[in-house]
């Protein structure tokens, strides 16, 4: 007897639109919120021209905000993934796309498609900028720069989630968060891991913005680089970046920041803000990723001695180990200009933009907790293959892993990597060297902002054509947003 086709109730198939509207709105204020305190900087400075375009974008993004949650009900119905997958996109979306208005009203360098690149690029932490001449800017249009990096270093949505009820934050923050950044904490739900999240970011920004003015900075430097350092953005209000300083205690500030803000916070909030350091040291994940920039540093230093033309050791060690953490973490802060490096040291610090930092931390890359999955379960199968009736199974930090784990690893590698070909394929169809199209693709679809050849450290993407960086753009986010949430948003609308 055959099977008659299973009709499902029309409220499974079809989304909330009107929640999911809703909640965005909720976001573009918190964007509108932020636009407003870079207005309110940019009036109590002394000739400082980005006032008006900050409070107008400000202004025009909280009336669209408002609209959401005036005339738009929201419902009472209990969030379901779809529409939490949705409202993730949908919030990043427009936020990049009201995020814009500040610069494109600016002017100057801001065509259009530069503000919307510079905007995304902030918002998804790339840092990769179309600007040449940053300094010229207004303090108010830098702070609003910074911002939007260091809100997209945490999560548009973790953000304004902690407003949402109890059901509703667990659903968004397990909407935005990966499931492998939560598997490094077993048996915390989602809410608690996203309020951990949260404290740690805020307390790592603060204590790196004091730091910073110990060293000699001001106050705005010191805020915005720790704040960029924080969310491994990149994004700094000097044009050679942080070498502008030429300040080694400065560099050691933010080497450590960047190091810790490539770790997982919830581990970093067990370890500093509850007292158990050894929690630091418990974790595989966090072992692998410091040895591996350990091992980075060593090969780049001895490089740069044998073949770089340095002839003090403790200026290769320091110059190394600031670009091997700068990369590693997805940051792309400079203080030299890689692409005069030797060719191994370049190689190094390429695959550091692939692999970067743990999840749970606001680096983007593949992730180190990913490559351990993948390699361990590549071990796996060759202990089966010549032991076929032995029973294995892969662990990290002590736990054994499903087999669904293993698989989600394999395939988001391979999404990644085909991903980055794709782009890398399309940016040299376009007129872009091998190596530029090559390491552009790297760091716009791992958030890490530099590459090499046209893209170095000292460099930037303002003569990419429009369409690369548009293409460009479309990377950082799917980047950001680790590939599933995008994919998962086709097959939802196409099933509605």
């Amino acid at each position: 007897m055959g099977l008659g086709k299973i009709t499902l109730p029309r409220k499974i198939l079809i989304m909330n639109w009107r929640t999911i509207t809703w909640y965005i709105g909720i976001s573009l204020l918190l964007v509108a919120a932020l636009m407003t305190v870079s207005g309110i900087v940019a009036c109590c400075t002394t000739g400082d021209e980005s006032r008006t375009p900050l409070l107008f974008s400000a202004y025009l993004t909280a009336t669209v905000g408002f609209f959401q949650l005036i005339f738009v009900r929201k419902g009472h119905h209990r969030l379901g993934f779809k529409e939490g997958n949705c409202i993730v996109v949908g919030a990043w979306l427009l936020s990049c796309l009201f995020g814009m208005l500040p610069f494109l009203f600016y002017g100057g360098e801001f065509t259009p498609i530069n503000s919307l690149f510079e905007s995304v690029s902030g918002f998804t932490t790339t840092g990769a900028s179309i600007l040449n001449d940053i300094e010229s800017l207004p303090r108010g249009l830098q702070l609003w720069r910074i911002s939007t990096a260091w809100v997209g270093g945490i999560g548009i949505v973790t953000l304004f989630s902690m407003l949402a009820g109890k059901s509703d934050k667990t659903t968004l923050s397990g909407a935005e968060i990966s499931n492998v950044a939560r598997e490094s904490l077993a048996g915390e739900k989602n809410a608690s891991f996203t309020n951990r999240m949260l404290i740690t970011y805020i307390a790592l920004t603060f204590v790196t913005l004091f730091s910073l003015k110990l060293t000699g900075m001001g106050w705005f430097d010191a805020a915005t680089n720790a704040m960029s350092a924080c969310s491994t953005c990149g994004f700094c209000s000097r044009n050679t970046s942080i070498a502008f300083y030429a300040n080694p205690a400065a560099e050691i500030v933010l080497t450590v920041a960047m190091l810790a803000a490539g770790v997982h916070f919830g581990i970093l909030f067990l370890a500093f803000l509850k007292g158990r350091p050894r929690y630091i040291w418990k974790s595989e994940t966090i072992k692998v990723f410091l040895s591996l920039v350990g091992i980075a540093i060593v090969i780049v230093t001895t490089d740069l001695m044998i073949r770089g033309n340095y002839f003090s050791f403790a200026q290769a060690l320091r110059d190394a180990s600031f670009q091997v953490a700068s990369i590693s973490t997805t940051t792309g802060f400079a203080t030299k200009d890689t692409t005069l490096w030797p060719p191994l040291s370049m190689s190094v610090l390429i695959i550091c933009s692939l692999i970067c930092g743990c999840s749970g931390s606001t680096s983007g890359g593949i992730k180190v907790d990913r490559v351990i999955l993948a390699a361990k379960g590549i071990y796996r199968k060759v202990k089966l293959t010549v032991d076929p009736n032995g029973i294995y199974s892969v662990r990290v930090d002590g736990r054994a892993r499903t087999e669904e784990q293993v698989s989600d690893a394999y395939g988001y590698i391979f999404c990644y990597l085909i991903l980055m070909v794709v782009f890398a394929a399309v940016n040299i169809a376009f007129g872009q060297d091998f190596t530029t199209g090559v390491t552009a693709s790297i760091a716009c679809i791992g958030n890490v902002g530099p590459g090499f050849g046209d893209v170095g450290s000292m460099s930037n993407y303002a003569d990419f054509p429009a369409i690369l960086k548009f293409t460009g753009m479309i990377e950082m986010l799917i980047g950001r947003l680790e590939i599933f949430p995008v994919l998962y948003l086709f097959r939802s609308i196409r099933n509605s």
